[in-house]
């Protein structure tokens, strides 16, 4: 898909979870534009895992002098991880939670201005990487993604006539579900908002679904993260080569969402699938009021992380200076004795040869 945005001219900007100094990511970039005949291709490091790396790529793109064009978001980072490796991020959040729907909410909300200022007379759209696997979660067990807080003295009491909402089975099903919904709920967010031109939205939202591929997520997913399963699916890869697309197929939706004029206008929120336009499996995604509580869940839970966040990020500061502080003043304890002794040194030197002088005079 970015190989055939950049032989089109787009620039095009990678959110990668490296580093843009990472060797294999400037390889990578390097072919691209050599390949492409296109210098315009970069990357900024993002890591979906983690809020702060979010907030702090999206504040920085909203400070930029002079603003920064943007002509389409394409969000198609996501995991499906096996039972047994599922786990928490560094906030505090299930992983796959986070990375499907969480943070693409977390930098959506933030980007949001950029999106409303761009002039009417571009073509602006938010496109998400779906999967039909939405149809078969259960909205309510959202509840069940809140970050467990921590027990305090006072809390001990008090937890034991409380309910505790399980997790959800499927995370990632709610995750897609989450995505849907808020698909909707943020072109309607788009709308409202009134220009100072008086002129309407320019940006118009997309759902698209490429179907299963052969990625390494889906690899992982279906092997479920195990040896074993790895080599049952070597041993049946021609089954896998018929029934899977190649990634390059699976990228066709998407660049049909991106390039095709009809999209680019009416009210959006339309999904895409096998480069045509479909109806949804179910109604409820548009429904305004699951819509404005996932909003509110979403954004509350983000907040508590970030608090926490920013809290146990200080303690690190805070030990890292009183580390360096400590090997600071080891080392100029270190530097005072090897003078010192340095001095002594000198020091007996002389006066041995002091001695020795007079001694050679008796």
């Amino acid at each position: 898909m970015v190989r055939e945005l950049a032989l089109r001219g787009a620039q095009v900007i990678l959110l990668t979870r490296q580093p843009p100094s990472d060797l294999f990511l400037v390889e990578y970039i390097d072919d691209l534009r050599t390949t492409t005949n296109n210098q315009l291709i970069y990357a900024e490091q993002v890591d979906l895992s983690s809020l702060h790396s979010v907030r702090t790529f999206a504040t920085k793109w909203i400070d930029n002098i002079p603003p920064r064009r943007l002509d389409s978001i394409i969000l198609c980072g996501g995991i499906a991880e096996p039972a047994h490796a599922r786990g928490l991020t560094l906030d505090g959040i299930d992983r796959e939670w986070q990375v499907n729907y969480l943070s693409n909410f977390h930098l959506l909300s933030i980007l949001s201005p950029a999106l409303r200022a761009q002039p009417a007379h571009r073509d602006v759209r938010v496109i998400f990487a779906n999967c039909s696997s939405y149809i078969g979660a259960d909205f309510t067990e959202l509840e069940g993604m809140a970050r467990p807080k921590p027990q305090t003295s006072k809390t001990k009491g008090q937890g034991q006539g409380q309910a505790v909402v399980p997790p959800p089975k499927n995370v990632y099903a709610l995750a897609k579900l989450s995505l849907t919904i808020f698909a909707h709920s943020f072109q309607r967010h788009l709308n409202a908002y009134k220009r100072p031109d008086s002129l309407p939205p320019c940006t118009r939202v997309i759902m698209v679904d490429p179907g299963l591929c052969r990625t390494p997520g889906t690899r992982r997913w279906l092997t479920g993260g195990s040896l074993w399963g790895l080599a049952l699916y070597l041993l049946t890869w021609p089954i896998w080569w018929l029934v899977l697309k190649s990634p390059q197929q699976g990228a066709q939706s998407i660049l049909y969402a991106a390039m095709e004029a009809e999209y680019g206008r009416g009210d959006g929120g339309w999904l895409i699938k096998e480069c045509r336009e479909v109806d949804y499996a179910r109604s409820d995604v548009k429904n305004d009021e699951l819509g404005k509580k996932l909003w509110e869940f979403s954004g509350k839970m983000i907040e508590e992380a970030e608090k926490d966040s920013a809290v146990r990020r200080a303690l690190e500061k805070k030990i890292e200076e009183e580390a360096e502080k400590v090997r600071a003043q080891k080392g100029e304890k270190k530097v005072r004795e090897e003078e010192s002794s340095k001095k002594g040194k000198s020091d007996g030197s002389r006066r041995s040869r002091k001695g020795n002088g007079n001694g050679g005079n008796k």
